[in-house]
């Protein structure tokens, strides 16, 4: 399994998209995402990426350089058709023109219908908290992606569907960034481009039992993801069914339906608040810090080392993966190098 420095990863696959006519900037924004996903731990929404994203664009549903169609606006909404554009440009064009309206009223939200997959949703979350920001996003597969079955079920009715939620404190920020599945698809992914079988506890085969069999989600007939909550399931999938029903009922994208097609493709739905124009921004981050001070000093079980708070583990992640590299499975290396062979992209040096 390779292990190559940050920079030669964001290289490579800036190098890939830019072979398939993605332009320059873009290519950029989506490779930064990508490897910073995996600086984070997050490989499940990394490079692994690259060859979905590849062949979309391939067979056209997903078009770089798609504009930014403002379908309708207030002054605190925006609902915009992405044009099918790289999910990452497209989201980060609405974060920017959600964050001056929030701080000129207090609150923006905004909608995303016909973009790629954005990538992980921490990435916006701590984007606006760097602005003193207030966050909280979730995402459909636009209809497609139907992963996760209702308890008691034997077929995906919603997706991994994830929950987003940021504050800033007057040191970092605490970001939750979780599926509403007990794992995300991508991570399934990981394992099976490996080889390897899923931990008990993840998937059910497509008559409803458990499985450890990674490959049930990726043919016919297929299993499913299982929802976050173990023996209390339904308040994972009650989260899963409620932010499918935001993400597609207030952007004009479809909710989670049978028989769509795959359009890799996000439904997405941002709100920023400015939290300054509340109780007052001092207020809020005195009150945010204790909190979390008060999280950290917490008497800890004997077997605990430390208590750990939202987004620790991806600081710490990406600062230990930027001192020793990113370590890409074979499976996906396997695949990397014949799409860089197909496009006569250089291949990283191992």
């Amino acid at each position: 399994m390779p292990t190559l420095p940050a920079s030669t990863w964001t290289h490579f696959a800036e190098a890939v998209f830019r072979a398939v006519h993605v332009p320059a900037d873009e290519a950029k924004r989506v490779a930064e995402s990508l490897v910073d996903a995996n600086l984070c731990g997050h490989d499940s929404h990394g490079l692994i990426r690259v060859i979905q994203y590849v062949d979309a664009i391939g067979d056209g549903r997903v078009q770089p350089g798609a504009p930014f169609k403002v379908v309708k606006e207030t002054a605190a909404v925006l609902v915009v058709d992405g044009g099918k554009g790289l999910g990452q440009v497209q989201a980060h064009r609405l974060l920017d023109r959600l964050i001056p309206r929030a701080r000129a009223l207090g609150l923006a939200s905004g909608t995303l219908m016909h973009t790629g997959h954005i990538g992980r949703l921490g990435e916006y979350a701590e984007k606006a908290a760097a602005q003193k920001m207030a966050f909280m996003a979730t995402v459909n597969n636009h209809g497609f992606g139907r992963g996760v079955a209702p308890p008691g079920g034997k077929e995906a009715r919603i997706g991994t569907n994830p929950l987003c939620i940021g504050a800033p404190t007057h040191k970092e920020p605490a970001v939750l960034d979780i599926g509403t599945s007990v794992v995300a698809e991508g991570k399934v992914r990981v394992l099976y481009n490996k080889g390897q079988n899923v931990p008990p506890g993840w998937l059910l085969d497509p008559e409803g039992k458990p499985t450890t069999d990674s490959s049930v989600l990726y043919k016919e007939p297929r299993g499913t993801i299982l929802p976050l909550g173990g023996d209390q399931a339904y308040k994972g999938f009650g989260l899963g069914l409620l932010l499918d029903m935001f993400a597609g009922g207030l952007s004009g994208a479809p909710c989670s339906t049978p028989g769509l097609p795959n359009l890799s493709a996000n439904a997405v739905f941002f709100l920023v608040l400015d939290v300054s124009q509340f109780a007052g921004i001092d207020h809020f981050l005195e009150q945010t810090t204790c909190l979390a001070n008060n999280v950290k000093n917490c008497p800890k079980a004997e077997e605990t080392a430390e208590i750990l708070l939202p987004g620790e583990p991806e600081r710490r992640t990406k600062a230990q993966r930027l001192q020793s590299g990113i370590t890409v499975d074979d499976g996906t290396w396997g695949q990397l190098t014949l799409l860089a062979e197909k496009l006569s992209v250089p291949i990283p040096y191992v």
